[in-house]
């Protein structure tokens, strides 16, 4: 029997589990990531320009990268593998990812797969190129309890997926 459910059995068992990567500088949901993450083993890697607080938790790392504007992205997309979950509200990094064949989902828990990223990508070039014109306004909706619950199941599921295709 297991010490601790976010104990792995051993060093192969640890290494053939995904890892949860989140693109972290203006993420909402890092804390629900961690515990979806603590409660099925998984190592979760933080990926950010600085400004975390580090944690204690072994199954928990941080990766500060330096400020330029893709750096995060970059080291992101050269680490993480197949079958791997990231999340992240960056619909070019997500496109980077998903390519790689990589589990990805936005902090309201809207998956990005190779059927949706073509048009997310068209969507947020058009979007920006409208913005730029002056034709909408830059907004965002705001994050709400409701986007935090279908988040955290979302997740979930996402995450149970990718360790069930580890298996096989």
């Amino acid at each position: 029997m297991r010490a601790s459910p976010s104990v792995p059995w051993s060093s192969t068992e640890a290494e053939a589990l995904p890892t949860l990567y989140v693109d972290a500088d203006a993420c909402p949901v890092k804390q629900e990531a961690a515990r979806v993450a603590e409660r099925h083993g998984l190592v979760i890697v933080y990926v950010s320009n600085g400004g975390l607080r580090p944690s204690r938790d072994p199954m928990v790392r941080h990766v500060v990268v330096p400020g330029t504007a893709d750096a995060a992205d970059d080291w992101i997309v050269e680490n993480a593998e197949a079958g791997d979950v990231a999340i992240t509200a960056d619909v070019p990094l997500a496109a980077r990812l998903v390519e790689r064949e990589v589990h990805v989902l936005g902090p309201t828990g809207r998956a990005f797969t190779p059927a949706s990223i073509g048009m997310d990508v068209a969507m947020r070039n058009l979007k920006q190129d409208l913005r730029e014109a002056g034709e909408i306004k830059g907004y965002n909706a705001g994050f709400t309890a409701r986007d935090r619950s279908d988040f955290l199941q979302a997740l979930d599921r996402t995450v149970r997926r990718a360790m069930k295709e580890s298996k096989d």
